[in-house]
């Protein structure tokens, strides 16, 4: 495997960072998390400019523009000779001195690994997921801001614990006030009366990219849709309910906390939105051949 770090592509044997990277320390980074399907980097454009927002939030300054990163992005796939996979780009404040202080670090590291991933088995996407209610709750806005996809994960990873030790294979995360605001890693969505309802990013979810794209579906297959604060009750009582992500893709939420949702089973708006997507990730996106350009 051929990893790109920090403007060179190395065997993934020789792809190391120092011990003295703030990204180790203190979890101070961001990252992106991107799909690739025939030959074909899905909404690379997009997810590197949430990459570039997330990083200007935390005030991490890039000396790469958006364009060289998406060429790199694009090497480091055509470099490893996959046609669909999972693209993990990482960047850290660097190296720099212990302590808190991030002007400590003179200049940020960045690589981009792509290569295989798979969430969840092939059968909870024909069948549907079992998943709980966590006691975990999502920070407070003011605490650290849902938008950035920051390298401190740690709240998300003790969400999925409490999902694991629950024998689930996900998690619903709560805010403060209680209303829902995402999965341990995927955004989530009820369809309610033919209505697609979604939380509010206000309320703590992530402004996740496939999550956007979701909401083109629903508009251009004439589903209405609103964003709106959703309590679990909204879950025990919608039709149907699927979670959303660039590694999760589609898919289908059958129970809650041993609630069934719906019917118990995928139900038909969930199956003509997996439909949709498919569609998109297998027609669209940034061809490999842009980093020859």
């Amino acid at each position: 495997m051929k990893i790109w770090l920090d403007g060179k592509l190395v065997d993934e044997s020789e792809a190391k960072v120092s011990v003295f990277d703030h990204g180790l320390l203190y979890g101070d980074g961001v990252f992106e998390g991107i799909r690739f399907y025939n030959g074909r980097i899905f909404r690379l454009e997009e997810h590197i400019r949430r990459l570039f927002d997330s990083a200007k939030a935390i005030l991490l300054n890039l000396p790469w523009t958006q364009a060289e990163v998406c060429k790199f992005t694009c090497e480091t796939v055509a470099a490893n000779g996959l046609t669909d996979g999972y693209i993990r780009l990482v960047i850290t404040r660097g190296a720099g001195e212990l302590g808190l202080n991030p002007y400590l670090c003179p200049k940020p590291s960045m690589f981009i690994i792509a290569s295989t991933i798979k969430l969840y088995p092939d059968e909870t996407y024909q069948n549907g997921l079992a998943i709980i209610t966590c006691a975990t709750r999502r920070p407070a806005p003011g605490a650290l801001m849902p938008q950035v996809k920051s390298l401190n994960y740690l709240n998300n990873i003790m969400a999925k614990v409490e999902a694991i030790q629950a024998n689930a294979l996900e998690a619903v995360m709560l805010n403060e006030q209680g209303y829902v605001a995402e999965c341990t890693g995927d955004n989530l969505f009820l369809l309610k009366n033919g209505t697609l309802l979604t939380p509010f990013i206000s309320d703590g979810a992530l402004d996740g990219i496939t999550r956007a794209v979701i909401l083109e579906i629903a508009e251009n297959l004439g589903v209405p849709f609103k964003e709106c604060s959703l309590t679990r009750y909204d879950i025990f009582t919608s039709d149907e309910c699927f979670l959303t992500g660039t590694a999760a893709e589609v898919i289908p939420v059958v129970a809650l906390d041993r609630r069934v949702i719906g019917t118990g089973k995928p139900g038909p708006f969930t199956a003509r939105f997996l439909e949709a997507f498919h569609q998109l990730t297998m027609s669209t996106g940034t061809p490999f051949a842009l980093a020859s350009e």
